[in-house]
C-alpha cells in the first residue's frame, strides 16, 4: 500500500472520483497545448527550417508523433487510471526511485516553472494596458497565480469550466484569424521546398514538439474522466487532432501572409500578421489572444500538476501532507497550495532575473525529455510484468508503435541536450538535488520497500 501518515481526515484521504467528461478533458488538454508558444515558436521553426515546406512538415511530423506517443499512452491510462499519471507509471515499472526523481523535478522545475513564466507573459501584456508601478509584470503574475490556484481549490468544477471558457476563447479567437487570412489567399499557389541539413530539423523539432507539449497531461486526469478505459484514446486523439489542425493552418498562414524570411525574422510573429492583417487594431487583438493563451495554460497546468504532487504524497510520508484529497471540492488542496507557493518563488527570483523563452526551453527539455523516453519503455516492462491487468485498450502494431516513440524521445533527449547550454545544467542540477534529498534515511528507506504488483493504486 502507498505510504501514508497514520492519522487521516477520512474526507480529505479519498481518492478522486470520475468527474470529467471526455469533452471536459479534451478542453483541459487543448487550453493546456494551444499556449502563448504558438505566438512565439514558428520564428524559431522557420530560422532552422530551409523552406516553407520544411518548416510546414515539421508541424505535420510533430502531431504524428503526438498522435503515435497518445496511442502508447491511451493504454497506460486506460489499464493504471492514477491521479499520479506519468509518475505511477514509473512508479509500477521501475519503482520509488524514478518516480520520486520524476515528482520531485515535475514539482520544483516543470509544473511550476510553467506557471511563472506564462504569467509573466501575462503581465508582460497586461502591462501595456495598464501599469501597476514599476514591478507592473510582477504584480500581475502574482494575481494570476494566486488567483487561479483559489479558484481550482474551490473545486475541480470551477477549474474546469474556467478552463473549458478559456479554452473556447483561443480557439475560436485563432480560427478566426485563420479564417480571415485564407479569405485572402489566392488559390492555386506553390510551395518551396530545400535540403535541410539533420541537425537544423533536430533544433525545429525541439520547438515544435514544445509546442505541441501537454497532451501527456491527459494521464493525470484519468482517474477523474468517466470510463478512462475507453475514453482515454478518445480525448488524446480529439485533443491531438484539434491541436494539429489548427497549428499547420496557423503557420500556412503566417508564411502566405508574411513568407519565410520575415516569419524567421519576427520577434513577435503573431503581432506582425495581426498588424498587417488588421492595423494597430490587430495587434491589440493579438495582445488579447495571448493573454488568454497563457491564461488557459497557467489554468491547465495548475489542474494537471497538482495531481502528481498528490501523488507524490499519498506513496511517501515524508510529503504526506500533499496527499490529501478534499472530497467536497474534488481537488488535491494542499498540492495545490504548495504547487502556488512554489510559482511564487520563481515568480520572486523571475523579478530579479528573468530568463529568455529559450532559455526556459533550455531549461525543461532534456530532462522532460528524459522521462518521456522512460514512461514510454514502461510499456514494455508493464506489458511482461504485469499480463494479467485488464487492458481497455492497446496499441496498435504493437511493438512497432512504441518503438517508435521511444527511438524519437531518445532523438529528442539528444537533440535536446545537443542544442542547448546554461539551461540544461540547471535543469540537470534540480534532479541531481533529487538524488541528494532521496539519500535521506527516511525517503531511501521508502525506496527500497517493493511496490505492491496488484495495488491498482487510485483508480
Amino acid at each position: 500500500m502507498a505510504l501514508l501518515p497514520e492519522k487521516e481526515d477520512p474526507e480529505e484521504s479519498r481518492a478522486p472520483v470520475n468527474f470529467l467528461s471526455v469533452t471536459d478533458a479534451v478542453a483541459i488538454i487543448v487550453g493546456i497545448v494551444i499556449g502563448a508558444g504558438i505566438f512565439k515558436t514558428p520564428s524559431v521553426v522557420a530560422a532552422s527550417s530551409s523552406s516553407e515546406a520544411v518548416m510546414l512538415g515539421t508541424w505535420i511530423a510533430g502531431g504524428i508523433i503526438s498522435i503515435i506517443g497518445a496511442v502508447c499512452y491511451a493504454e497506460l491510462a486506460g489499464a493504471y487510471p492514477h491521479a499520479g499519471g506519468d509518475y505511477h507509471y514509473l512508479m509500477r515499472a521501475y519503482g520509488r526511485v524514478p518516480a520520486f526523481l520524476f515528482a520531485w523535478t515535475r514539482m520544483a522545475v516543470i509544473q511550476t516553472g510553467s506557471i511563472a513564466m506564462f504569467s509573466f507573459l501575462v503581465g508582460d501584456y497586461a502591462s501595456e494596458v495598464f501599469r501597476l508601478g514599476p514591478l507592473s509584470a510582477s504584480v500581475y503574475a502574482v494575481i494570476i497565480v494566486v488567483s487561479l490556484t483559489c479558484l481550482n481549490i474551490c473545486g475541480i468544477r470551477q477549474g474546469k469550466n474556467m478552463q473549458n471558457i478559456l479554452t473556447a476563447g483561443i480557439i475560436t479567437g485563432i480560427m478566426a484569424v485563420i479564417a480571415a487570412a485564407l479569405s485572402r489567399v489566392s488559390f492555386p499557389f506553390s510551395i518551396e521546398t530545400a535540403q535541410t541539413a539533420p541537425s537544423s530539423i533536430g533544433k525545429a523539432m525541439i520547438f515544435v514538439l514544445l509546442t505541441y507539449g501537454g497532451w501527456n497531461e491527459a494521464s493525470y486526469l484519468s482517474s477523474e474522466i468517466r470510463n478512462p478505459g475507453k475514453s482515454m484514446v478518445k480525448v488524446l486523439v480529439y485533443s491531438i487532432g484539434t491541436v494539429t489542425l489548427i497549428y499547420v493552418l496557423f503557420n500556412f498562414i503566417l508564411l502566405r501572409e508574411l513568407g519565410m524570411h520575415a516569419v524567421s525574422a519576427s520577434e513577435a510573429v503573431g503581432a506582425d500578421l495581426l498588424r498587417k492583417m488588421a492595423g494597430q487594431y490587430g495587434a491589440y487583438f493579438i495582445g488579447i489572444m495571448v493573454i488568454i493563451a497563457a491564461l488557459s495554460t497557467i489554468n491547465g497546468t495548475i489542474i494537471t500538476g497538482a495531481r502528481s504532487g498528490f501523488a507524490l504524497g499519498r506513496d511517501f510520508a515524508v510529503f504526506g501532507f500533499l496527499g490529501k484529497w478534499k472530497e467536497g471540492s474534488n481537488t488535491p488542496v494542499n498540492a495545490l497550495l504548495v504547487q502556488g507557493g512554489i510559482s511564487l518563488i520563481l515568480v520572486g527570483i523571475g523579478t530579479m532575473s528573468k530568463s529568455g523563452f529559450e532559455m526556459m526551453v533550455e531549461y525543461t527539455a532534456p530532462v522532460f525529455w528524459l522521462f518521456f523516453l522512460l514512461v514510454g519503455v514502461s510499456l514494455f516492462v508493464l506489458r511482461r510484468r504485469e499480463p494479467f491487468v485488464h487492458r481497455p485498450f492497446k496499441v496498435p502494431f504493437y511493438p512497432l508503435t512504441p518503438i517508435i516513440f521511444c527511438l524519437f524521445c531518445l532523438g529528442m533527449l539528444y537533440s535536446s541536450i545537443v542544442h542547448t547550454g546554461a539551461g540544461a545544467l540547471a535543469g540537470l542540477a534540480v534532479l541531481g538535488a533529487g538524488i541528494l534529498f532521496m539519500l535521506k534515511k527516511s525517503i531511501r528507506r521508502e525506496a527500497a520497500r517493493p511496490v505492491p504488483r496488484g495495488e491498482e493504486g487510485l483508480s
